[in-house]
Formats: structure tokens, sequence, C-alpha cells
């Protein structure tokens, strides 16, 4: 079974995903902050992490991305920077910034990005593909 790791501070938001999720055989776990979510990420080696961006500091999702994708090879984070992060987010609405994977890899290297709300379709659709599922 595979594990997926949401990292957000919004309860209603992690258990309407967790629902989800779970109804298509994913193991949940979840985490309230970027701290916890790094805390998390090494307890239980997720297969995918759905990180918000906005929870305690403006920009803490892009600060725990920061963390695991370019950990340094000794870092104690090395081992998970091969795990693929979907980023969901309202902070478009919120500021009017874009970001796409694609364009801007260089300095968010996600390889999903979703604007919040997001239909519980896409969200399936999404995970299935960055886990390689059918």
């Amino acid at each position: 079974m595979k594990k997926i790791l949401i990292v957000d501070d919004d309860p209603d938001i992690v258990e309407a995903m967790r629902m989800v999720l779970e109804a298509q055989n994913y193991e949940v776990h979840s985490a309230i902050n970027g701290t916890d979510g790094l805390k998390k990420v090494k307890e239980i080696n997720p297969d995918l992490i759905i990180l918000d961006v906005m929870m305690d500091q403006l920009t803490e999702g892009f600060q725990v991305t920061y963390t695991l994708k370019n950990a340094e090879p000794a870092s104690e984070y090395a081992p998970y920077a091969k795990i693929p992060i979907l980023m969901l987010t309202a902070i478009g609405k919120e500021t009017h910034m874009k970001f796409n994977p694609e364009t801007d890899n260089e300095y968010l290297p996600v390889e999903a990005f979703l604007e919040k709300p997001v239909q519980p379709k896409i969200l399936i659709e999404k995970v299935k593909a960055l886990l390689g599922a059918p």
C-alpha cells in the first residue's frame, strides 16, 4: 500500500483529502506544518508528499521543498530527495503568483502543482500519475 503524507495546516482540507485517498486504498498520514512534515518524512518515508505552501509562514511549503530536494548527500534528508511532491495551495489566488513545475523547476522543484480548492477526481488523477499507478 502506497503511503502519502499530507502537510497542511487546515484540518478540514486534510480530512477531505484523507477520505478521498483512503477510498483509493492509500495509507494517509498528515502533518500540521513544515517542521512536523519533515519529522514525519523521516518517520514514515512516504511514497508521495502533498504539501501546502502557506502554513505557519507564507512560504513554509517552499522551505520544506528546498530542504528535501536540495539536500546535500550527507544530509539527514538526502534519502528523501526523490520523493515526489504535489504542491497544493491557494497562494495563486492570494498573491496572483502562478507556478508551473515545467518552467519554474529551478526554484520550485516539485513534480506537480494544484490550486485549492482541488476537485477529488483531479487529486486522484494527479496522485496516480505521480505514483505511477494505472
